[in-house]
Parts: structure tokens; sequence; C-alpha cells
């Protein structure tokens, strides 16, 4: 084998490398290739996920505000609740103090 049969083998053998080479680089991109209605699916699911999310958010901050309302309204009533038991163990004390009274102004005496 001569200089210029070489020559003529290396390049046969790097043009048949190349072409099995583009080959199956087409054969991987026919493969994997996606279509417009697969890109428009996940475009659409991107955007019900993204609105699904928001709705999320709002509805944890309504129901913080909301817990937020009823903690408070809770401590107002216990508030409410304590002055009122308060104001009936004073009533009860006075009523007492006064049946008291009341009986020992009717004792003969």
């Amino acid at each position: 084998m001569n200089r210029t049969e070489f020559i003529i083998a290396t390049a046969i053998i790097l043009f048949v490398a190349f072409c099995l080479g583009w080959f199956a680089n087409w054969l991987v991109h026919r493969f994997s290739r996606v279509s417009q209605a697969d890109v428009d699916q996940l475009e659409r699911m991107s955007q019900e996920l993204h609105e699904a999310e928001e709705t999320r958010d709002q509805a944890i901050t309504y129901l913080q505000q909301r817990e937020a309302e009823l903690t408070n309204q809770l401590a107002q009533t216990e508030a409410e609740l304590s002055a009122a038991m308060d104001g009936l163990r004073e009533a009860r004390q006075e009523a007492e103090e006064m049946r008291l009274y009341v009986e020992r102004m009717n004792q003969p005496g």
C-alpha cells in the first residue's frame, strides 16, 4: 500500500465515520423531537400550576387573616367574660351582705 492508497483509504474511513455520525445525530433528533402539541400542553399545565399556586397563596393569606380576627375576638370575649364573672362575684357578695343585714334588722332586739 503506497501513500496515495493510504490517504484514499483514510479519507473513505473518515467519510464513512462522518456519515454514520450524521445519521446517528439525525436519528437522535428525530426520536427526541417534541411536538408543538406537547409544548402547548406543557405551557397550559404550567399556567394552571401557576394559577393554583396563586389561589393557594390567597387562601393561606385569607386563613391567616381570619385566624387573627378570631384570635382577637376570642381574647375580647374572654376579657368580657372575666369582667362579667367579676361583676357577678361582686353582686353575689353584695347580695349576701344585704341578706345578712336584713336578717340582723329583722331579729328581735
